[in-house]
This record gives structure tokens, C-alpha cells and sequence, in this order.
């Protein structure tokens, strides 16, 4: 079977998810159109050999509706020749749309191709797919889980509550992805995958930096904030709940873009470039999905079989911080050391633009292991619907 190799890969800096947020004024398609022109750029790749774009997104309407893929190919300006594709997998899309690729390359149907994910928080608010009185889910749906799905913020409460996290422990979480993702700015540890602000966002020569870091954040400062969750006849419903989890201790709103060029071995040898890694392993699984949020362990489990590696071979982790109980609960049944977990910080200092998430943390990975040589990297990720992606990639 051919070899899947990243060549490149690159990411906006992540704004707030807000009206007067860092990116707000960016139409989505630009944002991630930005994105793979760098891709192009920086290669030097004829255009007309990419073989395909394909690009997660999960709110897929308004700016963001019919087929953003193909839009955001078009506006970087690729031939109209390129062809490109848009998938949800909720919140691992962008991650999909790596292995997606990496199995089209595999498998000899595609030769390059670009993976990538865009999301405008502000401008097309989470859940907007779903308008109010709309029923997404249907009557089969209904007979099997009478009890109705929950909010993910819910779902992150009961991890809390199943694997015993103190509310402490999500703080003090917290803090350390905020002073991480300050730390890797000051060192330098993003230049080589961030991109400049869009034209108009920030004055010229301005510092190019995630938004959403607050360096000051301490356990102290978060034990302040109440309960994001907790609401009128919840505590009757979910009496195991004690209501700890809030908006320091949870990703952030965010806007954000970033893209990733993959290519067979042999093309990139053909092109003469380097590529940065390999995609060694691959794996998706599912959970409950009223839990929803912890599949990540059973698919951190799978890959590694897949790969035929142990939980000790691997030196870099991004285990995504949808909320803190999540990474705290995989780490629990892992046993997985925090010290090689999300190193630069996580998606609750630097933010969580759904969509693109799952190319950001990849991004950030696949640059962490070659700035430190780190041979192997994991990446898993929870999802909506109670599923997670993971994938291991080996430094090359």
C-alpha cells in the first residue's frame, strides 16, 4: 500500500467567536480560502495536480451552505478544474477530511490532495443547521432514547461526574493550557504553521497571536466562575451531577481556519519535496452518545493496535479540549503522561473553531514533532453524536 505523507500544513490564528472578534469580518470562505492558497504557495505545487479539496465544516448553511469546500478552492484561486468536497463529522470534520484524503492516496485514487476545515463561530453561530422547532433526529431516534440527547456541556458534566473529576482538577487543567499556549508564543513554537492575520483584521506588523489566550489565568481565577450549565429542572434529571464545569474550564467560541497538503510518497519525492510526516494509522470509533464525549478512549485504544504501538511509544499527544473532563477522563483510563498532552495548550486557551479543529490540532502536531523530533504523534478527538477520530503520525 503507497504511503500518505503531509507536505505542508498551515492555520489562521484563532480569533474569538464574537461580533469584534479577531476574524469576525472575514467571510468563512475567504478564511479558508486563505489557508490552502498558502498551501499552494509555500510548496510551489502545480495547481492542477491537486486531485481533490476536501474540507470540514459543521455548520453548513448561510456563509458557510453549499458545498464551502468548492467556494473557498475557487476564491484561493486553484483551476476550476479542482474539484473539492465539504463533510461533518461534527466537531473532528477537518480531522475526517485528513484521513479521507490519506486513504484516497493509500488506496491510488488520489496523488495530492488538500485537507482542511474552516469555521466562523461568529458569524454562523453553533446549531444554526438546526432551526427552532426542528426535530434533527426523528422517531426511531426517540423510541430508542427516550430520555433525549443532551447538550454537550451536560455531557461533559456527567464525565465529570462518572470518572470522579474535582472541580479543581478541571481548573487546574485549565490554567496549564493557558500558560502552555502563552509559553509556545513567546518561544516561537506556532511560526512555522501560523499565517498572518487577514488584510483589515489587525494593523500591519501587528503580532500575529491566538485570541483567545489569557496568560494570567490561574486556578484561583477560575474557581471564581459558576457553573455554565446548570438550569431549572436539571438537578432533578441528572442528581449525580454536582455542576462544575463552566466557561474556563470549556473550549472556547472561536473563528478559525487551517489546511494541510498530503500526497503520496512517490509525488512528493516526483515534486521534490520533503514531507513533514506520515500517516501511519488511522481509526474512528463511537460511544454513547449521551455521554458523547468519550470515544476518544476507545479509539486511542484502536489506533494504537492499528498501529501495533503502546500507549509509551508515543511522544506528543492532542487529545482535543472540548472540556477539561474530557482530556482529565481520557488520561484517567489511558494512563497516558499529561506532560506530552497537548504541550503547546489546548482548544481552551487557544479556542475551538469546530469545524477546523481537527486540521488546527493536526497542524500544531505535526510541527511540534518536527521542532522537537518527535518520531510518533497522536491525535484523537471527541465528536457530537458520541464519536471520535484518532490518528498516529510518524515523523519523517
Amino acid at each position: 500500500m503507497r504511503e500518505a505523507v503531509i507536505v505542508e500544513a498551515v492555520r489562521t490564528p484563532i480569533g474569538r467567536g464574537r461580533p469584534g472578534g479577531l476574524l469576525s469580518r472575514v467571510h468563512p470562505v475567504d478564511l479558508l480560502a486563505g489557508t490552502i492558497s498558502a498551501l499552494v504557495e509555500r510548496t510551489g505545487v502545480p495547481c492542477e495536480l491537486i486531485d481533490d479539496v476536501i474540507a470540514g465544516c459543521v455548520d453548513q448553511v448561510g456563509e458557510q451552505a453549499l458545498n464551502i469546500a468548492r467556494w473557498a478552492t475557487l476564491a484561493a484561486g486553484l483551476p476550476e478544474t479542482v474539484p473539492a468536497t465539504t463533510i461533518d463529522r461534527q466537531c473532528g470534520s477537518s480531522q475526517q477530511a485528513v484521513h479521507f484524503a490519506a486513504q484516497g492516496i493509500m488506496a491510488g485514487s488520489y496523488d495530492a490532495v488538500i485537507a482542511c476545515g474552516v469555521e466562523s463561530m461568529s458569524r454562523v453561530p453553533l446549531g444554526s443547521n438546526v432551526p427552532e422547532g426542528v426535530d434533527p433526529l426523528g422517531r426511531g431516534m426517540a423510541l430508542r432514547y427516550p430520555q433525549g440527547m443532551v447538550h454537550q456541556g451536560i455531557s461533559a458534566e456527567l464525565i465529570a461526574a462518572q470518572w470522579g473529576l474535582s472541580r479543581a482538577e478541571l481548573d487546574d487543567l485549565s490554567a496549564v493550557s493557558h500558560q502552555r499556549a502563552a509559553s509556545a508564543h513567546r518561544e516561537g513554537a506556532f511560526a512555522a504553521e501560523l499565517l498572518p492575520c487577514p488584510e483589515g483584521t489587525v494593523s500591519p506588523g501587528a503580532t500575529v497571536a491566538d485570541e483567545g489566550i489569557r496568560p494570567e489565568t490561574t486556578p484561583e481565577i477560575l474557581a471564581g466562575l459558576s457553573p455554565a450549565f446548570a438550569g431549572p429542572g436539571l438537578a432533578a434529571r441528572f442528581p449525580q451531577i454536582d455542576w462544575k464545569v463552566t466557561a474556563g474550564n470549556s473550549s472556547q467560541i472561536s473563528d478559525g481556519a487551517a489546511a494541510l497538503l498530503l500526497m503520496s510518497g512517490e509525488r512528493a519525492r516526483d515534486l521534490g519535496l520533503r514531507p513533514l510526516a506520515r500517516v501511519h494509522a488511522m481509526a474512528v470509533a463511537a460511544a454513547d452518545p449521551i455521554l458523547m464525549l468519550t470515544a476518544v478512549i476507545p479509539v486511542t485504544r484502536k489506533v494504537l493496535r492499528s498501529a501495533s504501538l503502546s500507549l509509551a511509544d508515543i511522544d506528543l499527544f492532542e487529545i482535543n479540549e472540548a472540556f477539561a473532563s474530557v482530556v482529565l477522563a481520557w488520561q484517567r483510563d489511558t494512563g497516558a503522561d499529561l506532560e506530552r498532552v497537548n504541550v503547546n495548550g489546548g482548544a481552551i486557551a487557544l479556542g475551538h473553531p469546530v469545524g477546523a479543529s481537527g486540521a488546527r490540532l493536526m497542524t500544531t502536531l505535526v510541527h511540534c514533532m518536527v521542532r522537537r523530533g518527535s518520531r510518533w504523534g497522536l491525535q484523537a478527538m471527541c465528536e457530537g453524536g458520541g464519536m471520535a477520530n484518532a490518528t498516529i503520525l510518524e515523523l519523517l
